[in-house]
């Protein structure tokens, strides 16, 4: 690429990035991923205005189309924060669920919250550090995971307000720890953590580049993965997702140093992988 063919790129991206925070459905989406898949909108596109609206799709894809409603942060924490000073844990553990309700990946495992954690962290040692790679609503499960001792919890996400609204809700549940903003695809995090969730995440890295779900997998350093793909799509259709994830993973894995144990919910098809160094 020449010098002027570079300029006339970052001008475009440039461009592109001020035309989707324009938007007040995306105007507090993580820039880095903007410009991200700007770019590869760009490259196969080079007209401007048609690769802005391919990559709002895009961004609608990987994350504005998983939540049912447009979020209240504000009336969440103040009902979360009520709810803890009362010191009635029902209340509490109530206030979380409500939230997590209005976000397609946390709302089909409502049901399952005390059997699904029970489950997860009996075939794991002593957990004292957690990552939560595009975590949505994940982090307001914490009060159903039978945690031993103090854990410091990471959360990733790229939507700066909802992870304003993690940080306030860390802060309320008093867990050490953050919630950042981060596109995890192109900056993984440094931090090394005993296990690390992602759930329902590996579908959406690969709307954005092929080879993305083991890209990601071998960036996460953490002793402990699991990794979760959903059993039915946002419209509730089964359409053979799970035979079809189980054989994506398979290839995933293949070459892999990993032990590997599957396990299956109704709500999500879910691998325990555990590395070894």
């Amino acid at each position: 690429m020449t010098i002027e063919e570079q300029i006339r790129t970052d001008k475009q991206i440039d461009q592109l990035l001020k035309a989707i925070l324009k938007s007040s459905k995306y105007r507090n989406l993580c820039e880095d991923l903007i410009m991200n898949i700007g770019r590869r909108e760009l490259s196969k596109r080079q007209d401007l205005r048609t690769a802005v609206k391919s990559t709002k799709n895009k961004l609608h894809q990987i994350g504005g189309a998983y939540f049912l409603q447009r979020p209240n942060y504000k009336l969440w924490l103040e009902n979360l924060r009520r709810a803890k000073r009362s010191r009635n844990k029902d209340l509490f553990l109530k206030a979380c669920a409500q939230v997590m309700s209005y976000h397609y990946s946390t709302k089909d495992r409502l049901n399952i919250l005390d059997q699904f954690y029970a489950k997860i962290f009996s075939l794991l040692p002593p957990v004292h550090s957690i990552m939560d790679v595009a975590c949505g609503f994940h982090p307001l499960s914490i009060p159903w995971m039978p945690l031993s001792g103090k854990v410091t919890y990471y959360a990733y996400d790229i939507y700066k307000d909802l992870i304003d609204f993690l940080n306030d809700f860390i802060t309320i549940t008093d867990t050490q720890g953050y919630a950042e903003t981060r596109d995890v695809l192109q900056n993984a995090p440094k931090v090394r953590t005993d296990m690390a969730f992602l759930l329902d995440a590996l579908p959406c890295f690969e709307q954005i580049e092929k080879s993305a779900g083991s890209k990601i997998l071998e960036s996460i350093n953490a002793t402990f993965l699991l990794v979760s793909f959903p059993v039915r799509s946002l419209g509730g259709k089964k359409k053979d997702m799970r035979r079809h994830y189980t054989a994506y993973f398979d290839k995933l894995r293949q070459g892999k140093n990993w032990t590997v144990q599957e396990l299956e919910f109704s709500s999500e098809l879910l691998f325990l992988i555990a590395k070894k160094t």
